[in-house]
């Protein structure tokens, strides 16, 4: 079974083919849109689906070069049928659907953070069910109690603004462009720890919820009142934020009593959030584990894989075109 996977929720187009009965990833391909959206910063919807249209044939064509397949070899389409954006999610899903009819074979609409959250059972080292998963992206930060497929609990979840959103305000505040979380967590690298402190918004609540924009708003604050050096406050904000992260990681842990974190979405690529998560499994004797690098951002290999895990359990090919820009995971 050769499942093609689409991925068109934001500003990725990601294509990718997973065997399923290799069990592995035959071939995948991501363009980011980075450098569109950089002018306006941050996404604008409309460039945003105008270019997965342009997109999305050439990386079909270059996924099926590269794993020497046809396209005539696929048995299913897995595309993301939200969250997201609504333009976005639509010209995956036309696409999806249009490939199905054309090859008589079943469309499967995805959920987005169920791609995520499955992407680490992709890697050379798999976790094994039930296991704590914490979704950290740019638009979510959730806990989750992951039973198997499609059995999904909802532990805990950001209240206001994501650890990712907060990452690319906070780059924008210190100059440093959009998307800036990866420019702002290399910056923190050459930050002296403790120089400067920053809230750590509910670290110390009884549940396993989170917020972030307060954090976000001590940073505005202490750029005007304080002018601090950069790499300093760069610092103190990822230090805040990896803290808040692995103490609701921990605590979620031990209220469900399960011994294995998985770790997933674009912030799960973080260098000091998985330093940190490393130290705490070796001294709490809990396993983590991370999807690979290249699969932390927006992808079609999670949606391929996801996919895979899915279609057997459908009771018919019937086609339900439709997409989902807001989606409880949980449904």
């Amino acid at each position: 079974m050769l499942i093609l996977g689409i991925e068109t929720s934001c500003d990725e187009t990601g294509v990718a083919l997973y065997d399923a009965a290799a069990g592995r990833l035959a071939a995948h391909a991501v363009h980011s849109q980075v450098a569109m959206h950089e002018a306006y910063g941050g996404v604008v919807p409309e460039l945003a689906s105008r270019d997965h249209i342009r997109r999305l044939i050439p990386l079909t064509r270059q996924v099926l070069r590269q794993a020497k397949r046809n396209i005539h070899d696929l048995s299913g389409v897995g595309y993301t049928a939200g969250p997201g954006l609504a333009g976005a999610l639509l010209v995956g899903a036309s696409f999806a659907h249009a490939l199905g009819v054309a090859l008589r074979i079943p469309a499967l609409g995805i959920h987005h953070l169920e791609g995520h959250l499955l992407s680490p059972l992709l890697s050379e080292r798999p976790p094994s069910f039930p296991f704590v998963a914490l979704l950290v992206s740019g638009g979510h930060t959730q806990l989750m109690r992951v039973e198997g497929v499609g059995r999904y609990t909802l532990l805990g979840e950001t209240q206001d603004d994501a650890a990712g959103e907060a990452f690319d305000k906070t780059a924008q505040l210190l100059g440093l462009g959009y998307p800036g979380g990866p420019a702002l967590s290399r910056l923190a690298d050459t930050g002296v720890p403790g120089r400067l402190t920053l809230p750590r918004p509910m670290l110390h609540s009884q549940d396993l919820e989170f917020s972030f924009s307060g954090l976000k708003t001590a940073v505005a604050t202490a750029i005007k009142n304080e002018q601090p050096r950069p790499a300093d406050l760069a610092r103190a904000f990822v230090d805040a934020v990896v803290e808040v992260l692995v103490a609701k990681c921990l605590k979620a842990l031990q209220s469900t009593g399960l011994k294995r974190l998985v770790v997933a979405g674009g912030v799960g690529a973080n260098r000091q959030l998985r330093a940190a998560l490393d130290a705490a499994a070796s001294q709490r004797s809990f396993e983590v584990f991370y999807p690979e690098p290249e699969l932390c951002t927006d992808n079609g290999a999670m949606i391929a894989f996801a996919a895979a895990l899915r279609l057997p359990q459908e009771a018919s090919g019937e086609a339900r075109f439709t997409v989902k820009p807001r989606w409880d995971l949980e449904g």
